[in-house]
């Protein structure tokens, strides 16, 4: 089960991070803090997953560099300040659109390049926006989209995972859509227990005018991490009909579980790279229990 860590994934997570601290202090306080990192690696379970790796790193900036533990809480304001700013016109679009509930998927999937820790100083308001004119042209996969519809027709409970702060506001676009389409669906949104990375908590939804019932995994690990749920999760997550997914973080930790899941991100990394046989940005949509998509 899951995407567990591999020479790649380490080799990733250690420069991103060692990149991060050069540009905060000296050598000296970079070379000890890279040091830590690797002594992080090796008391990792064989079983983690990358995101598993986030609350020890999280910890060692504050040791190291006095951070705290929302270190990402200035791009999450931006993030949600930028996606609130757009709402209104990304909804009008998506009403507009011959099928809301496929448009709602295009802005949602799109939302998930909202990544300061995947991509860091690549990401770009800029070229976000320019991404937003071209929404519509998404293709997601016509096979997964028509399971996905059969699936909320028959079910009672949908379960959506959420994933950075920003896009969460295009994820309750989406959820949205749903629910005008299919009124008899109860669905819940659940966040992270506790600041992770750039990923949404409470405080994100809430701000972005979630409409929905919001739980928290419990933890501050930015996937879904199954052995670590807190009780609420756990037991939507077991009692859900359909459960949506978004991002890597999700995917990473939950991929090969058996739920019957649909994952939703854009390719932002190495591994999911060679893992899906896919460019970079290349928009994801697919069932858990149909297997990883091959070309």
């Amino acid at each position: 089960m899951a995407i567990t860590l591999d020479s790649q994934c380490l080799i990733c997570h250690l420069r991103r991070n060692v990149e991060t601290a050069q540009r905060l202090g000296d050598r000296q306080t970079a070379t000890a803090f890279a040091k830590a990192l690797m002594e992080l690696y090796l008391s990792a379970p064989e079983a983690w997953s990358s995101p598993c790796l986030a609350p020890g790193t999280t910890a060692l900036f504050q040791k190291f560099y006095g951070l705290e533990a929302d270190r990402f809480r200035r791009e999450k304001q931006t993030s949600n300040q930028f996606v609130l700013a757009r709402l209104p016109d990304i909804q009008a679009r998506i009403d507009a659109a011959p099928d809301p509930v496929f448009a709602g998927l295009q802005f949602a999937i799109l939302g998930n390049y909202i990544d300061f820790s995947a991509l860091q100083q690549e990401v770009s308001f800029e070229a976000l926006d320019a991404m937003l004119q071209e929404a519509l042209r998404m293709t997601p996969d016509a096979g997964s989209y028509a399971a996905f519809q059969t699936d909320l027709a028959r079910a009672q409970r949908l379960l959506y995972l959420t994933d950075n702060a920003g896009e969460i506001g295009f994820d309750r676009l989406f959820a949205q859509a749903i629910a005008r389409r299919y009124p008899h669906l109860s669905i819940t949104f659940c966040v992270r227990g506790a600041p992770a990375m750039n990923d949404a908590t409470r405080e994100d939804a809430a701000l972005m005018g979630v409409p929905f019932p919001v739980i928290d995994n419990g933890n501050a690990i930015p996937g879904t991490e199954l052995s670590q749920l807190g009780a609420e999760a756990k037991a939507a997550l077991e009692s859900a009909d359909v459960i949506v997914a978004k991002g890597q973080g999700n995917t990473e930790t939950l991929l090969g579980c058996g739920y019957n899941i649909y994952y939703a991100f854009l390719i932002k990394c190495p591994r999911f790279i060679e893992l899906f046989h896919r460019e970079k940005f290349t928009p994801m949509f697919f069932r858990e229990r149909a297997g990883i998509p091959r070309q």
